[in-house]
């Protein structure tokens, strides 16, 4: 076996981040692993070999040979080329049911976890147009299709879409896609269509020189707001008046045009200060019973009807009875502070990035709550100076970055001694990671429940229990 070698495979099962697993006799070890790509259970293939190694290889799908009977056509023509929605053409109950067993893998295999209980996978109701925000990037160098190179391109130089996995200095065209609204390719269209019709420069991380970086799009779910948010690397009044005059006369329904100057080299969609050609530079959502005032660069769950769906389940595995003091850690703009507050006695949270915290008080002003109270606190290192003049929790909640947390600030919530930790995570397995971390400190893991906020992408958060 060999790097580029063609093999005959039947996929038995299926891995975390989307691969299908076979299994084969190679040399004297029986069941050798080979990760395929795009592969699913059921699915009889010729795969290429991408890796070798001692103990495992990867391959990608050559043909398919015969397909499992769970695969489903995929909506989008971008698919597999676009990243983003890598399981699109697996049917959704398929996709739920693997994303259970990854977590109980996870849990089991990695953790050392067994006498502990795993809820069943909360689905979304909307498998597409489920998404309230979305980033595209501008580039100079677009990514060339199969079907592009069949044909004469004059605009190579120009593209407006998503960067593909692995690949920065090149954009994929994008002109639809099914996660946002059809509203929201409106205005990505006509974006596109606008500066490209004015020789507008994009900005390269090459020379870091141009103009245009990033669109980034917010819809409410809850009420008829709608931001265009045009990230650039300097300012241009008289052409951002003119493309917000081209937005607003063909979509009358947005409520907010920003324009987010970035003067970093770092490829982010975030600007060092922003100008407002537009209402007030907001839009505002509702999570349950609570509004939340969404800025240009606030952090907000992006799937709006499974984060209430999220939020209720922490709520429940809390089981507050509201005479207990929580502290709530990674608290972002306060949404799970204001959503928990009218169950306990007092919230006090945890966050790193100031703008969150001048958010979080925005969100309690707006929803009247008088029980939150927000501290700024470096997560990454000891916040135990922080709680010196606090009640000692009797919760804790933590919704740290899919990176997890840092052994530290582990060690610091294990000290406060709370009676219950309720762990929200994005990725289960630097959650189960920090979570072998707890046990050492005294604490068990009782109950797990998977929630599906994105479908059609292997990405699965999870909800878990542990108590001193």
């Amino acid at each position: 076996m060999k790097k580029g070698n063609l093999i005959e495979l039947e996929i038995s099962s299926y891995a975390f981040e989307g691969k299908g697993i076979a299994k084969i006799d190679k040399d004297e070890k029986k069941n050798f692993v080979i990760f395929v790509h795009h592969s699913y259970p059921g699915d009889k293939v010729v795969a290429k070999l991408t890796k070798v190694k001692n103990s495992y290889a990867e391959a990608v799908v050559d043909k398919l040979l015969i397909p499992s009977n769970e695969r489903t056509k995929a909506r989008c023509k971008f698919f597999g080329t676009c990243g983003g929605c890598r399981q699109q053409d697996l049917d959704y109950p398929a996709q739920l049911r693997y994303k259970h067993e990854q977590v109980k893998d996870i849990f089991e295999r990695l953790g050392g976890f067994t006498d502990f209980i795993l809820e069943d996978i909360i689905p979304s109701n909307n498998i597409f147009h489920y998404r309230n925000k979305m980033e595209f990037s501008f580039a100079d160098r677009r990514w060339l299709t199969s079907e592009d190179m069949n044909k004469e391109i004059t605009d190579s130089n120009f593209a407006l879409g998503f960067h593909l996995p692995g690949i920065f200095s090149k954009v994929l065209d994008i002109d639809e896609c099914f996660l946002q609204s059809e509203l929201s390719n409106k205005i990505l269209n006509l974006t596109r269509d606008f500066f490209k019709s004015r020789g507008t420069n994009i900005y390269s991380t090459r020379t870091h020189e141009g103009f245009l970086r990033n669109l980034v799009l917010r819809q409410s779910y809850s009420s008829d707001d709608l931001m265009v948010n045009l990230v650039t690397s300097n300012e241009d009044d008289e052409l951002i008046k003119e493309y917000s005059d081209a937005l607003i006369k063909s979509v009358p329904q947005i409520t907010t045009i920003v324009n987010n100057i970035n003067l970093k080299k770092a490829a982010i969609a975030v600007g060092d200060y922003e100008k407002i050609y537009l209402g007030s530079g907001t839009i505002f959502d509702t999570i349950g019973k609570y509004r939340f005032r969404i800025s240009a660069n606030s952090f907000f769950q992006t799937n709006t009807l499974q984060a209430e769906k999220l939020y209720e389940t922490a709520l429940d595995f809390a089981d507050l009875n509201k005479d207990e003091i929580v502290y709530d850690l990674y608290s972002g703009a306060g949404t799970i502070s204001i959503f928990i507050s009218d169950h306990c006695k007092q919230v006090f949270a945890f966050e790193t990035v100031e703008s969150a915290i001048k958010d979080a008080g925005e969100n309690n002003l707006l929803n009247n709550i008088q029980n939150v109270q927000y501290i700024t606190a470096d997560l990454n290192k000891s916040f135990l100076e922080k709680t010196l003049s606090l009640p000692k929790p009797d919760v804790v909640i933590l919704d740290p970055p899919r990176s997890g947390m840092n052994p530290v600030t582990v060690k610091d919530v294990a000290s406060l001694s709370p009676k219950k930790i309720v762990y929200v995570s994005c990725n289960p397995t630097t959650q189960v990671r920090d979570i072998k971390l707890f046990t050492q400190e005294g604490y068990s893991l009782i109950k797990v429940k998977p929630v599906d906020m994105f479908p059609h992408t292997y990405h699965i958060e999870n909800v878990a229990l542990l108590t001193k």
